[in-house]
């Protein structure tokens, strides 16, 4: 593994940033997928859970990119609401409500695409979910690029999620409504739509990247990018995401350096 692979590992267990190389990351998108799993080795844990980024404007904007990213969220870094979760305030944490979807059933590779209606059969629940996302990179995530947020285990910090629902199907999701609140003030609004114009066009866009890897498996959790917008989180927040009959997840933050000395 590469000494960039372990800089970025240490850096997300330890807290501190990191400077990278262009010439690092090699000059592909696939490279940098193969820097972010090789992370993923390193850390050590598995990993049933996914996120997918840049599923909005705001965030394509962000990182100057026109598609989503995905990354697997090593175990150790999700909770189940309500959490006590530990930041890394080095990291510029931020803090986005999502939908989160739970399979009940496999998607494995095949060579022709999966529709939209394959794909909502496989899911098995839908969760209300925050994410948190920053960076490990000494400059942050404006002005990062793809290729290095990527290696970068596409942004994430940590994943938390509410209860699944699994007569999901009931609701709508692209216009269903949340709204954040950080400490008692609701501090953004938003509704599934924001995420590629449906939560489930995102889940269709990872289930055929994955068709020409390695796969869905039945189990597996994907939180499908903001519908929130991005906020500012610091430690001491307490945040609560509200969906309504679909749910709410809650989550107070911590100094992960006070949490680990």
């Amino acid at each position: 593994m590469s000494d960039l692979v372990e800089r970025l590992c240490r850096a997300r267990l330890d807290g501190h940033t990191i400077t990278v190389q262009d010439s690092e990351l090699g000059d592909s998108l696939d490279a940098a997928y193969a820097l972010q799993q090789q992370v993923l080795q390193r850390i050590g844990d598995l990993s049933d859970s996914w996120k997918i980024g840049s599923t909005s404007a705001e965030a394509q904007a962000t990182l100057g990119t026109s598609q989503p990213g995905a990354a697997r969220i090593p175990k150790r870094f999700c909770y189940d609401s309500p959490a006590v979760v530990p930041i890394f305030t080095n990291h510029n944490v931020k803090l986005e409500g999502e939908f989160a979807f739970r399979l009940g059933a496999d998607l494995p590779p095949r060579d022709t695409e999966y529709t939209y209606a394959e794909v909502a059969a496989a899911v098995a629940g839908v969760a209300p979910s925050l994410e948190i996302v920053g960076s490990r990179l000494s400059g942050g995530l404006l002005g990062a690029g793809r290729l290095a947020t990527t290696a970068d285990g596409s942004a994430n910090i940590a994943l938390i999620t509410g209860a699944f629902i699994t007569d999901w199907q009931r609701f709508d999701l692209p216009s269903h409504q949340l709204s954040v609140s950080i400490n008692g003030t609701v501090r953004a609004t938003g509704e599934g739509r924001r995420a590629l114009g449906d939560p489930m066009n995102v889940m269709v866009w990872h289930a055929n990247r994955q068709r020409t890897r390695e796969g869905l498996l039945a189990g597996e959790t994907v939180t499908t990018g903001t519908c929130s917008g991005i906020l500012d989180l610091s430690v001491g927040d307490t945040v609560v995401a509200d969906y309504g009959d679909l749910g709410r997840v809650e989550a107070t933050f911590v100094d992960a350096t006070a949490a680990t000395a």
